[in-house]
């Protein structure tokens, strides 16, 4: 009976901080890169930036080129360029009412930097990334182990993170093309912001009956923000767009921890979540003071859950990576 190590990341923006942190610390404790440890690797939105991070290839050695460590500060260094808008696009879109918040150029620029022309079969770790497309009204999986056997599903890594993260309200969809084939994209978080049954359900299909699933799922904070009803109650498209996101993003993620929590046995599920202060849970906050909070929020978490980490990465240094999927 063979044991297959799953990693699933939820969205949630510059709050991604918070499951990097995490990852640097199970890194530090096992001495290897997060790739090394998961046999497969999932996220949507920034979690999903952070997969394809994760199982980004250095150019010159092909191991993994970035630990967590160097994602916190790609959030830290970088999320005030990703989170971005000219004053010209702040005109057109009347602020927020007639057009996304940022324009996406900053987010394109980054993404271009740290993965350039990457692709998905490149993967040092088998790689699924969520996105939801709006003309075909369907989810699209990124997956990586498709991508090494067929060519219409292989994407630039960047392009992944691109889709991926496209939050509506927050950026305009993203125009993916392959071959024949068109995609227009937006944020996985739309369906599936913790992504934990949809990679378990392909494991589930690729494995022998017989495998044991090892799963570690990470939040990015809990926005527990309460919307009043005598607020809520007057409100139209105008007042529940931002609103409802968060509520879709929590929602969506708490059921899919209640399901996982069913299926798998216990001892094999861990799931670490937060409570987030009101004054650090906005998705695109930047401000260097916000970036501490959040490192500091994870500290706190890190030390609380610390039996359950030590657990975890003794399992993770025992289990034979990559001999659970051939």
């Amino acid at each position: 009976m063979s044991l297959c190590t799953i990693l699933s990341i939820d969205g949630g923006g510059i709050r991604g901080i918070i499951p990097a942190k995490i990852l640097a610390e199970i890194e530090r404790r096992t001495g290897k890169p997060i790739a090394k440890l998961f046999d497969f690797v999932a996220g949507t939105s920034t979690g999903g930036i952070l997969a394809v991070g994760l199982g980004q290839p250095s150019p010159t050695t092909g191991q993994p080129q970035y630990a967590a460590a160097d994602l916190i500060e790609l959030y830290a260094k970088e999320g005030a360029r990703i989170f971005h808008h000219s004053c010209w696009h702040m005109v057109k879109a009347v602020g927020n009412l007639m057009g996304p918040r940022y324009d996406g150029d900053g987010a394109r620029t980054v993404f271009d930097q740290y993965f350039g022309a990457t692709t998905l079969k490149q993967s040092k770790t088998r790689l699924m990334v969520t996105s939801y497309d709006i003309e075909r009204r369907a989810p699209i999986f990124f997956k990586s182990w498709r991508a090494q056997t067929d060519a219409a599903h292989d994407f630039r890594m960047a392009d992944v993170a691109r889709a991926t993260s496209a939050a509506p309200t927050y950026f305009p969809p993203v125009q993916l093309t392959n071959g024949s084939e068109r995609y227009a994209l937006v944020d996985g978080g739309v369906f599936a912001n913790n992504p934990t049954m949809c990679v378990l359900a392909d494991a589930k299909k690729l494995l022998p009956s017989d495998t044991q699933f090892f799963v570690v799922s990470l939040g990015t904070g809990n926005a527990n923000r309460k919307l009043p009803f005598d607020d809520a109650k007057g409100w139209g498209l105008a007042g529940w767009a931002h609103p409802l996101i968060d509520i879709l993003i929590d929602g969506v993620s708490d059921t899919v921890d209640y399901e996982a929590r069913e299926l798998v046995p216990d001892g094999k599920y861990h799931r670490f979540q937060t409570a987030l202060d009101p004054s650090i849970q906005e998705m695109d906050d930047t401000h260097a003071s916000t970036i501490e909070k959040l490192k500091a929020c994870t500290d706190r978490l890190i030390a609380e859950r610390a039996s359950d980490l030590s657990a975890i990465c003794a399992t993770l240094k025992g289990a034979k990576f990559g001999q659970a999927v051939s």
